[in-house]
């Protein structure tokens, strides 16, 4: 699958799913404009690809962030055809324990940056007029909740929202939305207690069983990074407003929330009624929490 001729910015393309990301666009023929923090990061990425490729060092979050990465796409290369928000970070706090700077981080980078990229490149494809990719990064957590992850689960159950929505919005424009919900052992995972020996096995760069890779989904970010280099593509045009899943040999479409079952009181609902349905009737129905990886 080529993307020969397309321009594409990948945020928090230092390490990681970022990366992976940069260098298979890359290996498919597009130019790419590496985002990262870390200015070191970000133009080891950029060497690596080579003359299609400039750095762009940046904090995800705000406004001016967001700016710079298209600024670098059109100054460097003249377009944008697909944008890639990966940036993020963990503050991986019980709710507790979780202080209003580690909250506020989380969600400026995630969330807010997210928003910002995402505004920055709707705007500009608007006046274009030739449609794009916005490829946007969620979680099982999201999806899911998790054990100590309050700020994280938050604004990646966000993110999903946000690309549902925006699916529509940018409809019109030729603009598609998706959000990516992957299953990687990378630096940010490996301080999850539960990956931790994965992480290291990943680490030390012994193979994963395929226990792990296919009933757990969990891979590397090379794993990842196909689905966003088809999402990138021409052959991505009718799918959009999904959240898709992919780790290790695992491919996986998340269904969006639903009414699961419902039950009728005219004239409306008592306490005491509401108590006899949620403990009888809609006692079934009721829904689990967490990640499971099965």
């Amino acid at each position: 699958m080529r993307l020969d001729g397309r321009v594409a910015v990948v945020t928090g393309a230092g390490q990681g799913i970022g990366r992976a990301t940069a260098l298979a666009l890359a290996a498919a023929g597009a130019s790419v404009v590496a985002n990262d923090i870390n200015a070191e990061a970000a133009e080891a990425v950029a060497g690596e690809i080579g003359p299609r490729a400039v750095p762009c060092v940046a904090a995800i979050g705000t406004a001016e962030a967001a700016d710079a990465c298209l600024a670098a796409a059109l100054d460097s290369f003249g377009r944008l055809d697909a944008l890639v928000c990966n940036a993020g970070i963990l503050r991986d706090r019980v709710l507790w324990n979780t202080s209003d700077a580690d909250f506020d981080a989380v969600i400026a980078t995630h969330l807010r940056g997210t928003f910002t990229c995402a505004r920055a490149a709707a705007r500009h494809w608007r006046e274009a007029g030739h449609g794009g990719r916005l490829i946007l990064m969620s979680s099982i957590a999201g999806q899911r909740g998790n054990f100590g992850q309050t700020s994280y689960a938050a604004a990646k159950a966000g993110i999903a929202a946000m690309a549902r929505t925006w699916s529509m919005e940018l409809a019109r424009a030729g603009v598609t939305v998706n959000a990516v919900v992957p299953t990687a052992l990378t630096a940010m995972t490996a301080t999850i207690p539960a990956l931790t020996e994965l992480s290291e096995q990943a680490a030390r760069g012994e193979a994963l069983d395929d226990s792990v890779r296919q009933t757990m989904g969990i891979g590397g970010p090379e794993d990842v990074a196909p689905l966003i280099v088809y999402l990138a593509s021409e052959a991505s045009a009718g799918v959009t407003g999904q959240c898709i899943g992919i780790g290790g040999d695992r491919l996986s479409l998340w269904a969006h929330p639903a009414e699961a079952a419902h039950e009728i009181s005219k004239g409306g609902w008592r306490a005491d009624g509401i108590a006899e349905a949620l403990g009888g009737t809609l006692a079934g129905s009721l829904q689990s929490v967490g990640i499971e990886m099965s």
